[in-house]
């Protein structure tokens, strides 16, 4: 994933976007960067490697090494950025977030002209950022040059431009898929994919982008280039998974969805199965814990926390590389509270179960720790699609996901004609997937929230929400 912030200020704004930058750590682990314009200097850029140390530390020295009125940034999962491009636009810095699939047949695209040339990075990979630039510096201007690049591109692509006048553009992608949120204060105007990160330096919010809209900031206002679109396919997940609690996109918070989402979840289980005789209600944290406080809350049973993530020094289980460092750290960071868990019924809520590899371990350390049983609620819909848009998960393959896996394992090919009936937990393909899930991990339940839920809890037209690794709907 990743998330860029950018401010266009009267005065020197170096400091707001940094914190604004790192307040989007959440996104992504690979790279941190910023560029600056100032008057004087003109365009300046910093990128850094972030895997080993947070993108706090990593640009501590940043107000030593660039100041500027207008300053943008990013985190990134993917390709170093910002980059600073010279074309016949002029010169600019450029931010994107979200993935390019046919990016290969893009880079013939833009070869074939015999004009392009590209950087080639390790393997002969090109930056898909440096490749978001090549498409838009086809056209005579930055509006045009968005707007083909955003209709060539399989995927998704949201951008953030620093020009060599001090002036911002920044576009969300066509379909809307992520946010880009508009801020304003007494000096200037700032543009982010989280909201709270210019709330907390004093800006207030003043519009959602609409899909595909395209606008300019300076310090003393923001105008729009192009419209947005009338279809909008928000991602779902934002809300469910990795969006920050404190967050808020198309008027919906974050945290208060979660406790709906969990309140509805109870409330299907204590109409289809009535009293599971739990003791403790807690959530596979850390974005699972609002779900299962919903939960607890609206089933009565009591809300407890039986194990304790040490987050210190290994903030996120996912940051190494290589699958068996994953595990090691994610089965490090779990602290058991024993006098929670021994001869206890226990229920977890987790934000989602994608490939169910971390899950497992967790159950198996609860039994380990003398749990007397460990029901375990997904707080969406069975994952029957590796996301073709986004890049917040590793799976890039649908037999990756735990769901395709058991279908094939139950039925073979044919399972694959029947996913709304193994993603429905009334039917009798659905209670089969439940089944042979809970077997494979120990559960002694294992209940998915429906779609219908999820978007009842998120509460917007179901027409604007993107489903599509749940129902395969685009």
């Amino acid at each position: 994933m990743g998330g860029f912030f950018g401010i266009a200020s009267r005065s020197d704004c170096m400091a707001d976007v940094f914190f604004g930058v790192d307040y989007h750590s959440h996104l992504g682990t690979r790279r941190g960067g910023m560029a600056a314009w100032d008057p004087v200097v003109g365009l300046q850029r910093k990128i850094h490697n972030i895997e080993n140390a947070p993108f706090r530390t990593k640009f501590e020295h940043i107000f030593d090494e660039m100041k500027g009125t207008s300053v943008i940034g990013c985190i990134s999962d993917t390709d170093p950025q910002p980059m600073l491009i010279r074309s016949s636009l002029g010169t600019y810095a450029l931010c994107t977030v979200g993935v390019i699939n046919n990016a290969e047949e893009l880079i013939d695209l833009c070869l074939a002209s015999g004009k392009d040339h590209f950087d080639a990075m390790t393997g002969g990979r090109v930056n898909t950022t440096e490749l978001v630039a090549a498409l838009i510096n086809k056209k005579d201007n930055f509006v045009d040059g968005i707007r083909y690049a955003q209709e060539l591109v399989d995927g998704t692509v949201s951008v953030l431009i620093l020009r060599d006048d001090g002036s911002i553009i920044t576009a969300r992608d066509k379909m809307g898929r992520l946010p880009v949120q508009i801020g304003k204060s007494e000096d200037g105007y700032c543009a982010s994919f989280e909201s709270f990160a210019f709330e907390k330096l004093g800006y207030e919010h003043v519009c959602d982008l609409g899909s595909g809209e395209i606008v300019s900031l300076n310090w003393n206002g923001m105008n729009r280039l192009a419209a947005p679109r009338n279809e909008m396919r928000v991602c779902s997940f934002l809300w469910s998974y990795y969006g920050y609690p404190t967050s808020t996109y198309e008027g919906v918070n974050v945290e208060a969805m979660r406790y709906r989402n969990g309140e509805i979840m109870a409330e299907n289980d204590l109409e289809r199965l009535g009293d599971l005789d739990i003791d403790y209600v807690g959530g596979v944290p850390d974005s699972g814990t609002p779900h299962a406080i919903g939960y607890a809350n609206r089933s009565r049973y009591r809300f407890a926390r039986a194990f304790i993530k040490y987050t210190p020094t290994w903030a996120r289980s996912f940051m190494p590389a290589t699958q068996t460092d994953r595990k090691k750290i994610a089965k490090m960071k779990q602290i058991p509270v024993k006098e929670l868990i021994q001869g206890k019924n226990l229920l977890f809520v987790d934000d989602s179960i994608v490939r169910g590899t971390q899950l497992k371990e967790t159950v198996d350390f609860l039994y380990q720790n003398g749990a007397k049983s460990v029901h375990m609620r997904s707080a969406c819909p069975p994952i029957m699609y590796a996301c073709k848009f986004l890049n917040f998960s590793r799976s890039t393959d649908d037999m990756e996901l735990i769901a395709r896996r058991v279908i094939m394992e139950l039925e073979g090919v044919e399972g694959f004609h029947h996913i709304a009936e193994y993603s429905d937990g009334d039917t009798q393909r659905g209670r089969a997937l439940r089944k042979a899930i809970s077997d494979k991990f120990h559960f002694a339940s294992l209940e998915f929230q429906s779609l219908e839920g999820v978007i009842k809890a998120i509460g917007l037209d179901p027409c604007k929400l993107c489903t599509y690794c749940w129902n395969g709907k685009e």
